[in-house]
């Protein structure tokens, strides 16, 4: 039986933007302004997030920061698992030599899909610092990857899928907790 609902939804749209503004402001106080930084969203959901991030700034700083997208498909250390990786465009349209990037995604699991932007962003040039901002931090690290500005901490169990919602890519705005199908194996096994 598909499941049909989240078992929970931790953020809705109101709680998500207040939390794009905290962050927007710790982003600037940490870095004492936007002259130095740019934003690289790690596509698709972490560009969105990067985007929202900018217009925040900007309304607060009256600066707009750059903005960036990473696909980071070929530099995942499961590209070759997976038969078809679906590819999107990076566009990183500035230098990233000497800037002070905040590197944004929606949720932080193992560290692997941060680990692989890394690999990717370095591959553009040598920014001054990399920050990591996530809208969702669920923990389960298996690699020493922690993010600089987190919106909410979930605490969450290996069989629960974290959903962050926004649009244009979902009908909706949140962030939601869904139970994980298990698949029955031969023997009766889960």
């Amino acid at each position: 039986m598909e499941q049909t609902k989240p078992k929970a939804t931790i953020m809705d749209e109101a709680t998500m933007e207040r939390a794009i503004t905290r962050i927007a402001h710790e982003i600037l106080e940490r870095n004492e302004g936007a002259d130095t930084i740019a934003l690289v969203g790690i596509v698709r959901r972490g560009a969105t997030i990067a985007r929202m991030l900018a217009d925040q700034i900007e309304a607060i700083e009256g600066t707009r920061p750059q903005v960036g997208l990473l696909d980071i498909s070929f530099y995942r250390d499961d590209v070759t698992r997976r038969l078809a990786p679906v590819l999107h465009k990076t566009e990183i349209p500035f230098n990233v030599d000497g800037k002070d990037i905040i590197l944004v995604d929606d949720v932080l699991y193992t560290g692997r899909t941060v680990r692989s932007a890394l690999d990717a962003l370095m591959d553009f040039g040598r920014p001054a610092t990399i920050q990591l901002a996530v809208m969702v931090d669920r923990g389960h690290r298996e690699l020493p990857i922690r993010a600089d500005y987190v919106c909410k901490n979930v605490p969450s169990s290996r069989d629960e899928d974290v959903r962050v919602c926004l649009e244009p890519l979902d009908d909706h705005v949140a962030v939601e907790i869904w139970d994980v199908e298990t698949e029955k194996k031969p023997g009766g096994a889960a």
